[in-house]
């Protein structure tokens, strides 16, 4: 025979695993050090200024 299991108790550890799945992305997703943030901004805005400088004067519609 099997030995029986208390219901209550499954279902509590299961809520905590799936809340602890969330948790796990969670941190994955928002839990970026201040460093690692600056460091993104910083190359955006690098990759701005880089693709602005190369745009060209004046509006092409209007040249021709």
């Amino acid at each position: 025979m099997t030995t029986p299991i208390n219901l209550n108790k499954a279902r509590k550890a299961k809520a905590r695993s799936a809340k602890e799945q969330a948790a796990a992305e969670n941190r994955a997703k928002f839990g970026r050090t201040k460093v690692e943030k600056s460091l993104e901004q910083a190359r955006a805005e690098k990759l701005t200024r880089l693709t602005e400088g190369h745009r060209l004067d004046g509006d092409p519609d209007k040249q021709g």
